[in-house]
């Protein structure tokens, strides 16, 4: 059994969440102890436990792992604008050292631990690393989230290659239509899309597409 997932994608606004939530349903239903975790979150909303971060708080909802809000999302910066800029404007330095501390702790009470990573695969996190050096820290898998939109090809295509030239192992990706865009061809830019990438492709989810059932996958 994978003890983890590390979650990325071609670019924000892809998914990420949506996918992770749907991993983290399917292991809960396989009896598995199945924890989420973001590290880092931009863009915070008041509620009546403070601030929090809404994927964050879908990943919390989805686990069946009770944890404290901090352990899943240590980082949480109120604009939401890229972690780099938003870290610089309150003076927080973001260790990823100080992440892998989280996510050991977390491990040690799941079978399954997903991580969603924020932005896309080369999201500066400070002056030094980016999400990439994140993957690397933490060692776990890597599922990539293309978002099935104009553009797509080009992104995967990269964000693979910078994937797969980090070390990294890569287990597939996942094409996500996150939203309907008018003229664009679901089915022919899948077609593309396992054409042109080198890893598997691990699912297809259509736009609010539910109970995504990812026997086999993993």
């Amino acid at each position: 059994m994978i003890p983890g997932f590390f979650v990325t994608g071609t670019d924000t606004d892809v998914g990420k969440t949506f996918v992770s939530v749907q991993m983290i349903n399917y292991f809960v239903q396989q009896g598995l102890r199945v924890a989420g975790m973001k590290p880092i979150a931009s863009g915070a909303i008041q509620t009546s436990e403070g601030w929090q971060n809404e994927d964050a708080q879908q990943l919390i909802d989805a686990s069946n792992v009770e944890l404290p809000y901090q352990q899943v999302n240590p980082y949480l910066f109120h604009p939401p604008i890229a972690p780099s800029i938003a870290s610089k404007q309150v003076n927080q330095q973001i260790s990823l050292q100080k992440i892998q501390q989280y996510y050991q702790a977390v491990q040690q009470q799941a079978d399954v631990t997903l991580v969603e990573a924020v932005g896309g695969w080369k999201v500066p996190v400070n002056d030094h690393e980016t999400v990439c050096d994140m993957a690397v820290k933490l060692q776990l898998p890597v599922i990539l989230v293309v978002g099935l939109q104009l553009g797509c090809i080009n992104h995967a295509i990269l964000t693979e290659q910078a994937i797969i030239q980090s070390g990294m192992k890569l287990l597939g990706w996942i094409a996500n239509e996150a939203k309907p865009q008018q003229g664009f061809n679901v089915d022919d830019n899948v077609t593309e899309l396992r054409h042109y990438l080198s890893s598997s492709c691990l699912k297809v989810i259509r736009y609010q597409q539910q109970n995504i059932d990812f026997l086999n996958c993993f």
